[in-house]
Order: structure tokens, then C-alpha cells, then sequence
């Protein structure tokens, strides 16, 4: 019998079909796939599409621009995040409020929206609840005093990133050429504090006339650049349940402070009272002739850069002085924070939002904050203004930080006020008056609100 012969390309199909029935059963047990449970949820991928976001200028001083800061961190944020776009649009410091004010009324308000000072927004419902998407150490990790400024009915409305404060500014050139100590270890008493503006204040000029003075400031809805003095004596204008109680002893005694340094020591120029925080700062810095200014953080910074130019002076600060709760009152100037706009139709795209608040927070940022002339908002972060005396020493009193509570009728309370106490600095009212009659008003409002 002949043998059958067999080609190569037999055989070789023979030896892999061999394999192949070896091999297979070994090589889909371990590369099996997975079985598809269509019982479980299915996971969404990350959201992807473009977050309106708007603010006011923050001068950097590492980029020389009022917005590079913002820019910068939307850039790193965006490609962290393929397929996030975040169209920013700036604000200015003199109409921003009012355009937000616009866009709340026309329903026309951004994903996100800074909150600044204007802390109504928070009662109002516009914006989302920011509890259930924050851990509780996340809450935590925040300065309390500065999360309150944020929370209403014990719900987090906006997440802050920075915070500026209100200081003290002296004019270290007045001081010595008056013979004037500064306040020791920058801190004093409301009579230490008036005895000395009393010494600064005189007449260059032989004219019978006081030409330099130991204060000055402004006094203007939205701005607490002297509540520092008004609220030494321990007032509230909100208690935490959201009762009006500016209107007790407390309350008398703290605007009489600030109306005696204009009506009683005589210690400001006459047109105190009458200008607003733009207007009211040109006589410290370029002036030159106002011993004390309670101002922004940012007038620091400010001042520093006169220095660098050589048009500057010697300067210092100090704590506001203390009155009857014995310990200075620093108040917020600035809060830089931002809420998230109700939108329950797009919760993906909320998370989204959350995570660049929370990105915005990062302590990391938080570090950097010396490019604005701000602070810190997180608890633990360690001085970032390294041989800067001045700002490490407001960092460091942080503690003694005031915030005020938020409010439904914070605006118009604030309005009612400032404006009664302007007519008490310009000598029309008495501090019984202003308290008296702002009372009067303020429960009219909060009985049309109710």
C-alpha cells in the first residue's frame, strides 16, 4: 500500500488547528469577559460642556493684571478637565454688583457668581446648597468665622477662597515728626487712640487752621472700613437667629465713638463723612497729610509699590482700637467667594461647578494668595507673606476676625445705617438719634418682609 504523502501547508494548518484546541480553552478561562449585570446602575461619564463664571478685578501682582489670577487657575482647571470650558466674563468694582442685581432680575445669572459683600443673595434661593457635596472634614478644614459669612439656616451657600480685611495704616513720617509713639505691638485703647490723633492733628501753616489730621476715612453703604470702631463696645446687627439688635447700649456707645472723633476731638478734616472709599484715600497716600486710614488689605500693597517708585512713605498698622470687649475688631473688607446657581435640571453639571470651587480652595492656591494681598480661608496654612511684617501680622490676628451675619435685608439694613451715620459724623444727629431712627425704619422693613 503506498503512503499517502501530505504538502507543508497540511501540515502546518494541522499543527495550528492542534494548538488552537490545546491552547483556547486555557486562554478564554483566564481572558473571559465579564458577565454584564443589568441590574447594576450605570456609571455616567464626567460631564463635559462650558460653566458661565463671573468676578470683580483682584489686582496680581505677579502677572500686573486685575484678572490673571483667575485666568491662570481657569486654564489648569480646563485641562485637568477635558471637555470643561469656563467662559469668564470680569466684572468692574463700580457697576459689577449692579449688573449681577440686573441678572438676577432677568434670570440671567451665571453657573457661578461671586458674593462678595452682597450677602442677601445667600436668602434668596438662587443658589444650590453646598452641604451634600462636601465632606465633613472639607467643612472643617475652613476658618469658621469666614464659612459663616457663607451660610445661612446652617446651609453652605458659596464656597470662599480668599478673605481681605480692614486695618489700621499709619503714617510712621506724621508719627515722628509730631513726636508721636506708635501704638506698642500696634494695639490700643480707644482713649490712647484719640489722645494721639489729638497730637497729630495741626496747622502747618501758621493759618489757624488745621491743615493735617489724625484721621480720616470714609462712611458708605457696602463699605465697614470704620465698624471696627463701631462695634468695639461688643453690638451686633444680626444675632445668629437673625433678630435685628442694633438698637441696645451697645450699639449707642460705638457710634458715639466714631461721631466724637469728628464732633468732640476734632481729629478729621471736614469733609469726613461726605466721601466715598476712592475719594477718602488720595489724603493718606498722596496727601500725605491723614496720620491714621483704616483701609483694604489692598491698600498695603498699594503703598508698597509707591515705595518701589520711590513716591511712597514709611508706614505700619495697627489693630482698631479696643473698647469694652477688650480685644480689636477686624472686619472683613472683602470675601472672595463664590455660589453656584440653582439648576436642578443639570446635577452633573453642578458637581462639575463644585469641583472648581473646590479646586479654587486647594491649599496650594491658598499659598499663593500673597499675588492678591489676601488671606487664607483654611484653617492650617502657614504664613505666606514670609518677612512681610505687616501682612504676617494680620494673618496672624485672623482670630480677631468680624463677620457679619448674612441676612435677607442686609443691603437695605446696611443702606439705612451708613446713611443715618453719616448724618451723625456731619454733626446733624445724635448717636441716640441715629439708632433710634434706623430702628424705626429697619423693623418697617422687617415687618413688610415677614
Amino acid at each position: 500500500m503506498r503512503r499517502k504523502k501530505y504538502s507543508a501547508g497540511m501540515i502546518i494548518l494541522s499543527y495550528l488547528l492542534s494548538l488552537f484546541i490545546i491552547v483556547a480553552p486555557i486562554y478564554f478561562y483566564i481572558f473571559r469577559p465579564t458577565p454584564i449585570d443589568f441590574d447594576t446602575k450605570r456609571v455616567e461619564p464626567a460631564w463635559t460642556g462650558i460653566i458661565t463664571l463671573w468676578d470683580f478685578p483682584r489686582f496680581d501682582s505677579k502677572k500686573g493684571t486685575n484678572f490673571g489670577w483667575i485666568y491662570e487657575k481657569i486654564s489648569i482647571f480646563e485641562k485637568r478637565n477635558p471637555g470643561v470650558y469656563i467662559d469668564f466674563t470680569p466684572l468692574t468694582s463700580d457697576k459689577g454688583n449692579e449688573k449681577i442685581e440686573i441678572a438676577i432680575q432677568n434670570g440671567t445669572l451665571p453657573d457661578i457668581l461671586p458674593i462678595g459683600n452682597n450677602n442677601s443673595i445667600l436668602t434668596s434661593n438662587l443658589l444650590v446648597p453646598l452641604n451634600s457635596y462636601l465632606a465633613e472634614g472639607e467643612i472643617k478644614s475652613y476658618n469658621p468665622a469666614i464659612l459663616k459669612a457663607t451660610t445661612f439656616n446652617d446651609k453652605i451657600y458659596a464656597l470662599p477662597w480668599m478673605v481681605n480685611t480692614y486695618t489700621l495704616m499709619i503714617n510712621l513720617e506724621m508719627f515722628r515728626g509730631r513726636g508721636v509713639e506708635p501704638p506698642k505691638d500696634g494695639k490700643w485703647t480707644y482713649e490712647e487712640f484719640v489722645e494721639k490723633l489729638q497730637q497729630l492733628t495741626f496747622d502747618s501753616r501758621g493759618r489757624n487752621k488745621a491743615d493735617h489730621f489724625g484721621f480720616n476715612g470714609a462712611i458708605t453703604p457696602g463699605y465697614y472700613n470704620v465698624w471696627g470702631i463701631i462695634l468695639s463696645d461688643g453690638a451686633e446687627i444680626f444675632d445668629n437667629k437673625g433678630n435685628y439688635v442694633f438698637n441696645d447700649e451697645k450699639a449707642i456707645s460705638g457710634v458715639q465713638k466714631l461721631l466724637d472723633l469728628s464732633n468732640k476731638f476734632n481729629v478729621t478734616p471736614e469733609d469726613f463723612g461726605k466721601k466715598n472709599p476712592n475719594q477718602a484715600w488720595p489724603s493718606f497716600y498722596k496727601d500725605k497729610n491723614i496720620a491714621v486710614f483704616p483701609v483694604g488689605t489692598w491698600g498695603i500693597n498699594a503703598v508698597n509699590r509707591l515705595n518701589s517708585k520711590g513716591t511712597g512713605f514709611d508706614y505700619t498698622i495697627a489693630s482698631f482700637p479696643t473698647g469694652d470687649i477688650g480685644e480689636p475688631v477686624m472686619m472683613v473688607s472683602d470675601i472672595g467667594a463664590f455660589g453656584i446657581k440653582n439648576q436642578d435640571n443639570d446635577i452633573g453639571k453642578i458637581k462639575m461647578c463644585v469641583e472648581f470651587l473646590k479646586f479654587l480652595g486647594d491649599n496650594q492656591y491658598q499659598a499663593e494668595l500673597y499675588r492678591l494681598g489676601a488671606f487664607p480661608v483654611k484653617n492650617n496654612i502657614a504664613n505666606i507673606y514670609g518677612n512681610q511684617a505687616e501682612m504676617s501680622k494680620i494673618q496672624e490676628n485672623l482670630s480677631f476676625l468680624k463677620v457679619l451675619n448674612p441676612h435677607p435685608l442686609a443691603k437695605e439694613v446696611d443702606e439705612i445705617l451708613q446713611n443715618e451715620i453719616i448724618l451723625g459724623v456731619l454733626g446733624k444727629k445724635t448717636a441716640e438719634e441715629i439708632i433710634r431712627e434706623a430702628n424705626i425704619k429697619i423693623n418697617d422693613r422687617l415687618r413688610k418682609l415677614n
